[in-house]
């Protein structure tokens, strides 16, 4: 336990934590953001959102509380395999995603219209949205102060399976997305995207966000 507890606290240190830590915690309010503005022009979310969003209609409990609940169980399970995966963007990711998405859903259906929305404005918003999420997870990945459960567990299981991790990242958002919308929520072509192509989008951009951090 002690030794979980040292890599929890050596996770917290890093070079420039006064960017470090602003920019985490606005990269993950911008990624709730962003999971709102997808559920709300209907394309779907990203997959851990869709399985969470699913959970949610089926079990009553609101979106946030129920996106930290998924979270704690998965990262009881990267306690037990590899603790050095967690840091404060772990504890961030699983408090802060959940809840601004769920307030953000709340102020868009206080607007009706904005359900009646036509393909062409729902195109025009996806893009700039699209891009936000992006960026927001490009710099929530570059500040380097520990990943997501949801994240964190395909990690393991390729580093210890000596897997490919694209392989097991891409089937483990696959199967997320799957039982999401098998529980009735909405997987467009958002959840697929991201399944097949977070990955390689991010990295890409990283090149030029981690540039701030350096």
């Amino acid at each position: 336990m002690k030794e979980k507890i040292k890599a929890f606290v050596v996770g917290m240190k890093r070079p420039r934590m006064e960017r470090r830590v602003p920019a985490l915690f606005a990269a993950v309010a911008l990624m709730g953001f962003g999971v709102a503005v997808f559920d709300m022009i209907g394309f779907g979310t990203d997959p851990c959102s869709v399985m969470t969003m699913g959970m949610s209609m089926n079990i009553g409990i609101p979106f946030g509380t129920m996106q930290l609940l998924f979270n704690i169980v998965m990262m009881l399970i990267v306690i037990r395999y590899d603790a050095s995966r967690i840091g404060l963007g772990t504890l961030a990711n699983m408090t802060v995603v959940g809840y601004v998405a769920q307030f953000f859903m709340f102020v868009i259906d206080q607007f009706p219209a904005l359900g009646t929305l036509s393909m062409t404005a729902r195109i025009i918003i996806f893009v700039p949205a699209l891009a936000i999420f992006l960026l927001a997870a490009s710099t929530y990945m570059c500040v380097d102060m520990g990943v997501a459960p949801y994240d964190a567990i395909p990690q393991i299981i390729a580093a210890r399976k000596g897997w490919s991790f694209r392989v097991v990242r891409t089937l483990w958002d696959f199967v997320m997305m799957v039982g999401g919308a098998l529980l009735g929520a909405t997987a467009g072509p958002v959840s697929v995207g991201i399944t097949l192509f977070i990955g390689s989008l991010v990295a890409w951009m990283s090149v030029y966000v981690r540039r701030f951090f350096d």
